[in-house]
This record gives C-alpha cells, structure tokens and sequence, in this order.
C-alpha cells in the first residue's frame, strides 16, 4: 500500500519532536500510570537484477514504472507504553505506514517479576521465531528469515502465561484473530520454551523449541514467500490461491501446525544464530496432509567489539561502546525454505500434492548503529527460486540478486 499524506505527517512529526535519546520519550503520570512513548521510522531501497520476474513493478504481472527498483517507506511505528498502577504493564502500538495495530496489551507481573505473569491483548505469540520475538529495530539483516516471514504466528490478540527465570522461561497462549480488521484469522493455542545454560556477560548459549496449533481461515490457508525482499509484490514461491484446485492450499485445509527450533551462542563480539521450522497442515475430503519446511544460520561480528545482552530467550544490542564512531556489524546469513509436497504426473500438465516451490538465499550484510537512534544498514541477496511450472511441464526458476539499504530512525 502507499502511505497516505496524513500518516507521513504524523510519523515524520514524531520523528522531528523526539528528543535525540535512546530510551523512551516520557510524557507523564496518568492514573499512577508512567507514560513514555516510542517510534521507529525505516525507509527501504531495492535495486534487483532482475532474472525473469520485474520485481521492481508497482503491480504483480505488470511493470507501470518501467522500473527495477524500489524505494519506499518501511514502517512508521508509534507506540505509547505505561508502567503501573503496581504490577501492570501496557502497550498500544500501531504502524502508520501499514495502517495495523501492532502489541496492544496489558500485563501483570507476579511479585513485579519480569518473568512470571499473564499478559492479555495483542502481542507476538510464542508460535513465532526468536527473530520475530527479537526487537525489529535490532534485526540483522534488511529483510527477516523466511521462516519468520511465511511459517511462524506473529502478532494476534489472546491471552498467555509465562513462567520462568533470567535463563529459562515456558510459555503457554491461547490466541483468534489479529486485532486489524481483514488481517490474519484462526483460533489456536501456542507454546514455547528455552534455556540458556551459559548466559554471563559476553558468554551466552541458548536452546530453545516452539508449537502451534491454529484453525484454518475458511478452511483455507496460502502459504508464500519473497524473495527476501519484504516490499516487492510478487511471490514467486507460492501454494496458490484457488479456492477449487486441490493443487493448493486455499480450500479443504483444516488445521495448521508448526513446530520450531532455535539456537543462540554469543562469544564477546562474535554471534551465530539458527532456527528451524516444519509446517503440517491438515486436509479435508481425503486430500493428502500437507509438509514443508525451512530454516536459516546466521552470523554476526560486531567489529568494534559490542557484545549481546540475553532477555526472555532472544538476544539484546547494545548501543554503540563509542557513540560518535557507532557500532558497525558484519553478517552472513544462508536461508531455506521448501514448499514442496507432491510430484508431477507424467506425460501430463497435472500434479499430486502441492508443489509451492523451493528458494534458497544468501545474505550478506553491514550494519552501522550511529549514536543512540540511527541505522544504517546494507545487504546484498542472491536468491536462486525454483518451482514446477504445469504449462512448461518442468521446472521453473527465478535467480534475482538484490541490493538493499535502509535508513532508520528510532527513540
């Protein structure tokens, strides 16, 4: 979508009245409420060498700017938060840019400990990854894992219980739909839970396992992906949109499930960082159940020699040791995800199963964190997408490379 006049204005107003500090602005005691607001503004940059799809089109099949880039606002987050009355918590946060409610939720923290209490509202379930469970601002690459993007349950409203310590935590919710209307819908239950044997200063090993169940939308669910590219409008990898083909997904698909795993090690200013996900989805009328899945492995060197901090089973950066030089990252990351699940029929234009595509990527990345509330960051993506085509009757591929930039701002 493009961004309306009057969103702009509000997040590039917010942006100029901020005062340059890294926590949180604080507004005032409201019903002994203290009440501090945030914001992150990012701003994107796409330049694709194109292979067979026009990435750069302003609509999926067609090219109305004859162009193969892309540059356009990213997210426009506004965010009031409140600590108490006593124990209590709450957020409110909505995205100017993409018009959605983001965490909107209150908590209550058992004996004011940070890790046991119950949390109701809209908030990131524990079906996600770690990486989406991280904060966005601190994201180590442009475009999140595809994972992240196409197989974990993000944000929706509900109610959780969290159990644990400064290394541990277990964590059970209950979740419907997403609080904006005509977003993401489905009723299920989500689990997680971690432990970080080693978590010193500097020294952190962590483990970690998700589940979660969730009611189809309509019996019908479309799984896809980007190539690695979170603005561009076409997908490639793709299980379809049709509502009669038992060739996809979007009909006579009942439940959904995923199970997760993830790892986090940090050794001073090195961090190597994975997960994995398989999605299972249930069929109706004796359509076969559907599997995929994907992972990725990253690593990170923080070459003016920052470390991570540890909080509530995914990792925390810290703000630049010298703040005039910033801190400056290099990173690697390799990406998977398969949505294959079914074959060609010989001699003929038809499939058994659902054959959504398989993409493979690799990331390479520089990050430059300058001061308390600006990042910079660069990323070059080569992607290599393949995909069986009914109508060639063999398979099809798509190999784009992607320079990407980012300019942020946040407080």
């Amino acid at each position: 979508m493009k961004l309306s006049r009057n969103t702009l204005a509000v997040a590039l107003l917010a942006a100029l009245v901020a005062p340059a500090a890294h926590a949180e602005v604080a507004l005032d005691v409201i019903g002994n409420s203290e009440v501090s607001f945030e914001g992150l503004v990012q701003a994107d940059f796409y330049k694709f060498d194109t292979d067979t799809i026009d990435y750069g089109a302003d609509v999926p099949g067609t090219d109305v700017d004859g162009k193969d880039s892309l540059n356009e606002l990213r997210r426009a987050e506004l965010v009031l938060k409140g600590k108490g009355p006593g124990n209590i918590e709450w957020v409110l946060g909505y995205d100017a840019k993409d018009d959605k409610f983001l965490d909107a939720n209150v908590k209550y923290k058992f004996g004011n400990n940070a890790n046991h209490f119950i949390q109701v509202g809209q908030f990131k379930q524990p079906g996600a990854t770690m990486e989406e469970l991280s904060s966005t601002k601190n994201n180590d690459f442009i475009s999140k894992s595809s994972i992240t993007n196409s197989l974990g349950t993000a944000r929706r409203v509900g109610a959780q219980y969290n159990y644990g310590d400064n290394n541990w935590g277990l964590t059970a919710s209950y979740f419907g739909r997403e609080l904006t209307r005509n977003r993401e819908h489905g009723a299920g239950y989500g689990l997680r839970g971690y432990y970080a044997p080693i978590n010193e200063a500097g020294n952190i090993l962590h483990f970690g396992a998700s589940y979660s169940d969730k009611d189809t939308d309509a019996d019908g669910i479309r799984l896809r992906a980007r190539p690695m590219a979170d603005m561009v409008a076409t997908r490639f990898i793709d299980t379809g949109s049709s509502v009669t083909s038992a060739n996809t997904l979007n009909n006579r698909s009942d439940r959904v499930s995923v199970i997760g795993a993830e790892g986090l090690w940090v050794k001073g200013p090195f961090k190597l960082q994975g997960e994995y996900m398989t999605i299972d989805v249930k069929r109706l009328n004796g359509l076969s159940d559907f599997s995929g899945d994907g992972f990725y492995v990253s690593g990170l060197w923080n070459i003016s020699g920052e470390t991570w901090g540890y909080k509530a089973g995914t990792p925390t950066t810290p703000l630049p040791n010298d703040p005039a030089k910033g801190m400056w990252q290099v990173g690697l990351r390799y990406d998977t995800i398969d949505l294959n699940d079914g074959s060609p029929i010989v001699g003929t234009n038809r499939v058994n199963g659902v054959l959504g595509g398989k993409m493979d990527s690799w990331t390479l990345g520089v990050n430059w964190y300058w001061r308390s509330n600006f990042k910079f960051m660069l990323n070059y993506v080569m992607v290599e997408q393949e995909k069986y085509s009914t109508t060639l009757r063999a398979k099809a591929e798509d190999n784009p490379n992607v320079f990407e930039a980012r300019m942020q701002f946040y407080w």
